[in-house]
Formats: C-alpha cells, structure tokens, sequence
C-alpha cells in the first residue's frame, strides 16, 4: 500500500516539474521579447535578425507541448493562462503595428496564425484573444501591394477555417460579442488559482517591461465598427500576386458558405460583405475602356475566377486585362452566389442587380451614343453566358425583362427596358442589331421558364391566331392575301410549281407519319429549284440539320423539362378573342426582320435565323404550332413564320428574274461564304447572300419540325381538323 502511494506521489512530482519549467522558460522568453525594446538602440535592423522570431518560435512550441501534455483534460495550461491574463496577444500586436523592429508585422501575423492552427484549446471566444485579432485585421488588407500579404492571407486562412468548423464564432471576430449560443459563455472567464497568482507575482518584472512598450488604445466596447475580416479578404482578392488573390477569394467563399442561419445573418445585417463584393465589381466595370468591340469580349469566352488573366496570345486589343478582370470577378460574384448560404446569396445577387445591373449598365443600354449601347451589351451578353447561379439568373431575368404577365399590346406606356432592348434588334444600326439579338439567344439558353414565357408563350395562350371559323377554310386565300401575293402569280418557270392552297394538315394516324412529312416536305419544297444550290455541294445537306437539330432538341427538353408543359394544345375558345392577336414585340420584330432577309447584311441575317431557331426549338405544342405549323388557320390579319417565309419567296421569284446569270452568280456566293473561293464583291451580293441564308434556314426548320415530332412518334402539336 505505502509503495503503490509512493508511485503516486513520484508521478505527481514527474508530472508537476516540468510544467512548472515549462512556464518559466515561456516566460523568459517573453522577458527576452520585451527586454529587447528597453535595451536596444538600433531601429534600423530587421526583426529576422534579432533573437524575436526564435523566442516567438520557442514560446510557441512550449504552448503546443505543454497542450500534449494536459492530455485530453481539456483545460488551459499555466503558460496559455499566462498568455491570456498579461495580454501577449495584445501586446504584440502593438509591436506589430508599430512595425518596430522593421518586419515585426510580418513576425506577428506568422505567430497568431500559428498559435491559432497548433494550440487545439478553443481560444477565438475570449476576449483577449478575438480582441487583438480584429486590431491585426485591421493592420492587412488595406494597402494593395503589401509586404505582408502571404503572412495576412495564411492568418486568414486559419480564421476561416475556425469559423466554418464553429459559425458560432463569426459574431467574435467581426465585432467581439458573445456567441450566437449562450454553451460556450463557461469559457469566457479563466479562474486562477493560487500558484498562478502566486506566478503572477513572480512575473512582475515582466508586467513592469510591458509598461515601457508602445501603447494602443483600447475599444472600451471591444467591438469595432466594421467587419475588418471581410473588407481585410476583399483587399487581399486584389493582390496582385496571383496565389495570393486566389487563396483570398477561396476563403471569402469559405465564410460566405457557413452553414449556420444565425450566422449568415449577421454576416449580411452586420457586415459590408456584399456591398464590398459589388462595389469592386462595378469598380472593375468602370475601369473597362469605354468602347470595346464586341468581337473582343466574344473572344475572352470562358474566363473563369481561377484563371482571371487573359489569354497571353497575339490577339490583343485596349483593355484586354481589365475586361478579363471584370469578368473573371463577376464569375467569382456568380460562384459565391451559388455556393453561398441561402440568406448571403440572395442578399448579394440584389445588391450585384441594384449596384451593378440597375444603377450602372442600364443607363449605358439607354445611352443615345452608340458605342456606350455596343459595348453595354455586349458585356451583357458576356455575363449571361457565364452566369450560372439561379438567384443571380432570377435577377438578370427580372432587370431585363420585368413582371408583367397579360399578354402585350401593340403599344406599351412608358416603355421598359425589354422594350428598348427589343427596339435595338431593329436598330438602324446593324451591328448593335445583331450584338442584341446575340443577347437575346444568350438569354433564351438560360434554365428559366420566364423568359421564353415574358417573350412569346404569354401572346400565344389563348391561341386566338388561330381562325374560329368552323366553316371549310375556302377564304384561305384571303386570310393570307394570296390574290396579291406575287408568289401566287402565273408566268414562273415550270420547275417552281408551289401549291396555291396548301392542304389541310390530315387527320393523324397512329403513328402520326403523314402529319410530320408533311410539315417536313412544306419547309423543304418552299424554297424554288432554281434559287436552291446545296445540291452543287457536299456536306450541306438537311441530314446534317437533323444530326445538329437532334442534340440542341435534346438539351432544350432536358432544361425545359421541370417546367410541366402540357403535350397538347390548349382547346380553341368559341367565341372570338375581345381584342385582336399580337404576336408580341420580339416575335414582331423577328418576322420583321425576316421579311426583309433579301435586303440585310448576311451577318444579321445569320442572327436572325438563329435566334428564331431557338425558339422553334421549345418543346411547347403553341410554340410548335405557331413557328412549324403551315397549315393553321390563320385569324384575319394573323402571321407566322410560314406565311413570313411565304410572302420572302413570292418577292424572290419577282427579283430573280432581274439578275442575269443568276444560278451561276449564287452558287458563286456560296462557295465564297464557304471559303472554297476567294471573295470578290458581285452585283446583287446581299440578295443573293439572302437566298443562300434563307434555303439553309428552311433545311433547319424542317429538321427540327422532324426530330420534335419523329414519324414513328405521335404528333400531338398539329391542329385538329374543325
């Protein structure tokens, strides 16, 4: 019994010593930090040189061994209890601040990340502790090209990483008040017992070496006015050291991304994160050259926020790197909004569309100089093409295109700015032509029912462009006009022999074969023999539309998809409409423009094409209907793509009769567009251009008519016989 309690007491004995050791060599070591500013007279000698980073170094392993030591009691050692109660912390960050010895700050900032990452006892939730932390944030950050970035970004790192495995700790170190929950408020107070007052005591001499070091005043709150971790992260993304910037932006979206509701409140109500986000946006938009080409910003395609710089290639061009930036931190705005808890993101996409959509790019799309409208929308185009965040989307949806769900009118008062938008892709302008309509093909390839619905299927639901008559359809003729269409005039070439009353759709079978080769065969045959050259070419056929048109049919209907569209059309309304079909702005403009494909650039005319192929693309039946369907019934004063297209045919076969040489001159534009001969400037040039665009475009409608509706699946879209 006496020898099992004489081992006891020689393992307290063992256990004892060395921490009674351990504390005075920590806080000789502290003496010898603190002695250096009483005796030293050299200011100019770089901290590195002194003995201050070994002692840092030694007073950080003791604190690291010392914790092994306690095991798992989980209890604070004497040394990090003296750390604590003397405000070495603190106390070094004065020095630090002071930047005495030169290269102190840099020693400070080493040291608090490493005590912070290797001492495992939580330390952030006491004063003495998150207080000096937010006065070191407030050293960092500020002064672009600082020699304490890498130093700044690793003491960072560690905060963030505290804080996504505790939320709770977010509220400490951006203002210093108590935690979110009340479990951890035991741990505020550390109560000393005898021997450390007994230590204390001991230690005078060094408390009395504190007092001839440089004072700092303290907040008598302990709090501070602003989030200095978000606004020292946001000036740390701006490094111009590219892994330093990179480890900045990855730990602002660890904060952003906490998973604690409290938390992410606090840091939207009680901290500048997201005005401090967009603000550098807008600051890099305003940085941007005034004018850019669009094929410019076209061509910096797929700058992403890890790989920000621009392309090192011949292809240069003014404001090249401050074009990438802004786009590569609006990649980043977008992937924090996405990966961000739920309160942050949608609090940062508002404030992205207040500050950069709204107040800065809408009125440079208003602009009465063309170049501010140019390139504003270009740049638009640019961001919804990167844009991949739905709370982002939802923004960009609703500042482009508004809330208003009735159908349009001919005349909207006081115009929007989809109204001013729609206006700009019939601009007298080509080229701010064609970059809208670019923006609109860019916006109907976004994963979000409104658009299409704000565009055309709200004009097209109750279907009143269709006919009410119950009666055979012998006015057909004088829905469309046909008696003064050119193209139903006598004195053509016997290879042009077009229907004068396109059949009925017929009845579909069961396998509905006869109702898509029809529709087919209409797109297919409308355009005449002998303004057709394809045929002369190889690889220009309508296979190739069907292969093409099948894969962007597919990944139409995979986004449109969870949007629950009927499969079949909505039953006809007896009764005529109270007020008279319209198509809609952007369907009105298209066709417009449509009807003038003889006479535009073929640059626009590409345009145009595309983005009206995108829309016949939607898997809805009114959209099927009204954009591949040539047998509708058309009301009165009623059009749709296939009349457009009609009336295009009739006018060409009046002016081909004008152009000499005409079959051998187009076959001659075409292989010119398609580079198999050098270009040389013709007679008729855009009009035979038009043709060639126009053929194509009728081999695309009716591939995407077929792999809509195959003739081995049903046809539900068609329009039931009366």
């Amino acid at each position: 019994m006496l020898s099992r309690l004489g081992a006891l007491l020689q393992e307290a004995v063992g256990a004892w010593e060395p921490s009674v050791d351990l504390l005075e060599a920590f806080v000789e070591h502290w003496k010898g930090i603190t002695h250096y500013y009483i005796e030293s007279t050299d200011e100019n000698t770089p901290a590195k040189k002194t003995d201050i980073p070994w002692r840092l170094k030694q007073m950080l392993d003791i604190l690291v061994y010392e914790e092994k030591q306690q095991g798992a009691a989980g209890e604070a050692g004497p040394c990090l209890e003296y750390l604590l109660q003397h405000k070495i912390l603190e106390t070094l960050c004065t020095l630090g601040k002071a930047e005495y010895p030169p290269g102190m700050r840099q020693q400070v900032f080493q040291f608090f990340s490493k005590v912070l990452a290797q001492v495992q006892h939580p330390l952030l939730h006491y004063l003495n502790v998150h207080r000096p932390v937010q006065k070191l944030l407030r050293l960092g950050g500020t002064v672009p090209g600082s020699l304490t970035e890498k130093e700044e970004v690793q003491f960072i790192t560690v905060l963030c990483s505290k804080i996504q495995q505790d939320p709770a700790l977010l509220t400490y170190i951006l203002e210093g008040k108590k935690s979110i929950g009340k479990k951890k408020a035991s741990r505020e107070s550390v109560t000393l017992s005898k021997e450390d007052s007994k230590r204390d005591r001991e230690a005078g001499g060094a408390q009395a070496s504190n007092a001839q070091l440089p004072a700092e005043t303290e907040d008598p709150d302990g709090g501070i006015g602003e989030s200095n971790l978000i606004t020292s992260l946001i000036g740390l993304c701006k490094s111009k050291k590219g892994r330093v910037a990179l480890k900045a932006q990855e730990n602002l979206l660890l904060l952003v991304s906490v998973a604690s509701q409290p938390a992410a409140t606090y840091l939207v109500q009680n901290s500048p994160c997201c005005f401090a986000i967009t603000e550098h946006l807008c600051q890099l938009y305003q940085s941007m050259p005034t004018f850019l080409d669009p094929a410019d910003i076209a061509a910096l395609e797929g700058i992403s926020w890890r790989l920000p710089s621009a392309p090192s290639d011949e292809a240069s061009f003014p404001g090249k790197e401050a074009l990438a930036a802004f786009l590569g931190w609006f990649d980043y705005c977008d992937h924090l909004i996405m990966e961000a808890h739920t309160v942050v993101a949608d609090s940062l996409a508002k404030t992205v569309a207040e500050k950069l959509f709204v107040e800065t790019l809408q009125p440079q799309l208003l602009h009465v100089c063309e170049q501010n409208t140019l390139t504003a929308t270009a740049l638009l185009s640019a961001m919804l093409r990167q844009l991949r965040s739905p709370a982002l989307l939802q923004e960009a949806v609703t500042f482009l295109l508004g809330t208003e769900l009735q159908p349009e009118a001919p005349e909207e008062s006081p115009p929007t700015l989809c109204a001013h938008l729609i206006g700009h892709c019939n601009h007298l302008s080509d080229e701010i032509s064609i970059v809208t309509l670019r923006l609109f093909e860019e916006l109907l390839q976004k994963p979000h029912e409104w658009i299409i619905h704000s565009l055309i299927l709200r004009n097209l639901e109750s279907r009143s462009y269709v006919a009410r008559s119950l009666s055979e359809p012998e006015n057909y003729e004088d829905t469309l006009d046909l008696e003064e269409d050119p193209y139903f005039t006598d004195g053509f070439d016997s290879s042009f022999q077009p229907s004068l009353k396109p059949p009925r759709a017929p009845s579909t079978n069961s396998d509905g074969k006869t109702a898509v080769t029809e529709i087919v065969n209409s797109f297919l045959c409308l355009v005449p023999e002998e303004a057709k050259t394809s045929a002369f070419l190889e690889e220009t056929g309508y296979d190739t539309y069907v292969h093409d048109a099948y894969g962007l049919f597919q990944e139409c209907s995979s986004r449109v998809a969870p949007w629950g569209w009927p499969r079949g059309l909505t039953p006809l309304d007896p009764h005529e409409p109270e007020r008279p079909f319209f198509e809609g702005h952007f369907l009105q403009v298209l066709f417009d423009r449509m009807s003038r494909i003889l006479d535009q650039p073929y640059s626009l005319n590409l345009q145009v094409t595309s983005v009206l192929s995108r829309l016949a693309l939607f898997p809805h039946p009114h959209i099927h209907e009204y954009l591949l369907d040539p047998y509708i019934n058309l009301a009165p004063g009623c059009r749709s793509l296939f009349s457009v297209l009609v009336r295009v045919i009739g006018d060409l076969m009046q002016r081909i009769q004008r152009v000499p040489q005409f079959p051998g001159k187009l076959l001659l534009v075409r292989k010119q567009l398609m580079g198999q001969v050098p270009g040389e400037q013709l007679d008729h040039q855009t009009l035979l251009q038009g043709v060639v665009v126009l053929e194509e475009f009728c081999k695309e409608l009716a591939a995407i008519a077929f792999v809509k509706f195959p003739p081995h699946g049903p046809h539900p879209n068609l329009s039931p016989p009366p």
